[in-house]
């Protein structure tokens, strides 16, 4: 495909797993059809919905496979590397490349804490290793080393760094952002936002794993932000937020999961530590599915 432009829509991908532990590749490759077909600009295979933090490095490749063979091409894809050391970060990014990825989504995993030179020198050291394009993920409810302004402001300097995914809920923070950074990076939501006030304040699209439930809704509700037409979007918009806030109640792999075995989609339960939902909770998704048109 080469190097595209991304923009759009997403999807977070799970990972189907037996118990085993091997990766149920016709359950994943029936579900990046499905998610193509209903209208997706992309796909993130190993992003946090795809429990990358559960899964070995066989597993990891075998997933961003699966995904390529069954996308064949028609949508970017952007697989998530996360690690802990440096050198293996590099290991992963240069290995999925090679498999044909579009893009990199460069993670950073910690145990102690890292000063912002350590930081700033993981992801550097990511795109430096390959030749496509960087996005930059943080999360600060989740990352010990979070990007901060000054971080970013050292990253925009590397020519294939150019966009980032903030996970924060923070719409304040991302303005901070936006006005640091102007063009040179582009900014991905992530479900937390609202993502229609992010397409509103400059973000160019969502990464987030709810689309896997709702496509379709997620690609209408874009393709409204990009007409502009906010009325009619911020309709969508308050229907869809209704997943989100039975999410956030529960783990949000298991959710997810739970959502597709609903749909049709055998993709077993989160992998353990995590636990499974529970029948009352399962029944919650069932009613939110079913409220918006995806059930």
């Amino acid at each position: 495909m080469g190097e595209v432009n991304f923009h759009g829509v997403f999807p977070y991908l799970v990972t189907p797993v037996d118990t085993q532990g091997n990766i149920k590749s016709e359950v994943l490759a029936r579900l990046v059809d499905h998610l193509v077909r209903s209208g997706v600009q992309g796909l993130t295979p190993l992003g946090s919905t795809g429990e990358f933090a559960y899964l070995n490095w066989f597993q990891k490749r075998r997933v961003v496979e699966v995904v390529l063979e069954a996308n064949a091409g028609r949508v970017p894809v952007i697989a998530g590397v996360a690690a802990t050391t440096t050198a293996e970060a590099v290991r992963q990014a240069r290995e999925l490349e090679a498999l044909g990825v579009n893009g990199i989504l460069a993670i950073l995993e910690t145990y102690f804490p890292i000063p912002e030179s350590g930081v700033i020198n993981y992801f550097t050291e990511i795109a430096r290793a390959v030749s496509c394009p960087i996005v930059l993920y943080t999360n600060p409810n989740f990352q010990r080393g979070d990007l901060t302004l000054r971080v970013i402001e050292q990253l925009m300097k590397v020519p294939n760094i150019r966009y980032l995914k903030d996970a924060s809920g923070d719409t304040g923070r991302l303005l901070s952002i936006l006005n640091l950074v102007g063009d040179r990076i582009r900014i991905f939501s992530s479900s937390t936002h609202i993502p229609l006030c992010v397409m509103l304040i400059g973000g160019i699209g969502w990464m987030a794993g709810p689309a896997c439930l709702i496509p379709s809704q997620s690609v209408r509700l874009y393709e409204l932000a990009r007409a502009k037409k906010w009325e009619e979007a911020m309709i969508l918009q308050r229907e869809l937020w209704r997943i989100n806030q039975v999410f956030t109640s529960y783990s949000l792999a298991a959710c997810i999961k739970a959502g597709l075995e609903l749909q049709g989609f055998p993709v077993g339960d989160p992998l353990p530590p995590q636990v499974p939902l529970k029948e009352e909770a399962r029944e919650e998704v069932r009613r939110v599915l079913e409220a918006v048109g995806a059930l």
